[in-house]
């Protein structure tokens, strides 16, 4: 059994739209299937396509005392506002997963803490090069459990399947790709 982290205190933002929400729900997910303690909470601007959006995920082995996350330990940042917002908070020794085509600055000019990973990628041109429009938030999921792994592989794979909803089981496959792509990153 490949070892991986017991506790995951995750930021996924970006503007809506981009499926953060379902990236979150995956995550939340993961904790389900193996039994752990899970809180997911979204968060989202007035208009939810174009405006902001957000979730916070927490998986653990020990009860969750609160569904806020002032400090996480990974943040998925899809947008420039999203990481000028979350990346600065992250945990020392965290993750911040940028997705660089629409955010071009990157983690430049924010103060990290000590031993925080950024991980650059555009992930948006690359979804759409490979033929995936529209599923760079698995991208960014892909590249997120690649170097912070949460679970088991068959976990996340297992909870992919069960995120996408019967009525869209044609997406299974590209989700799956998605995420493979990200892990290749």
């Amino acid at each position: 059994m490949a070892e991986f982290n017991h506790e995951l205190l995750c930021v996924l933002s970006g503007f809506g739209g981009q499926g953060l929400l379902f990236a979150g729900k995956i995550i939340a997910n993961c904790g389900l299937i193996d039994g752990r303690q899970v809180s997911w909470m979204p968060s989202y601007g007035p208009e939810m396509r174009g405006g902001t959006a957000n979730c916070s995920v927490s998986l653990s082995d020990e009860a969750i005392g609160s569904p806020f996350i002032t400090r996480p330990t990974a943040v998925i940042a899809m947008n420039q506002p999203s990481v000028e917002k979350f990346a600065g908070s992250v945990q020392p020794g965290g993750v911040v997963v940028i997705d660089t085509t629409l955010a071009m600055n990157g983690a430049q000019g924010i103060e990290l803490a000590e031993g925080v990973a950024v991980h650059e990628l555009a992930a948006t041109h690359l979804a759409e090069e490979a033929g995936l429009k529209g599923l760079a938030n698995i991208v960014c999921l892909g590249k997120l459990w690649s170097v912070a792994p949460f679970c088991e592989r068959e976990t996340i794979e297992a909870a992919i399947a069960k995120c996408v909803p019967p009525k869209r089981q044609h997406l299974l496959e590209p989700n799956l790709r998605a995420f493979q792509l990200g892990i290749d990153a």
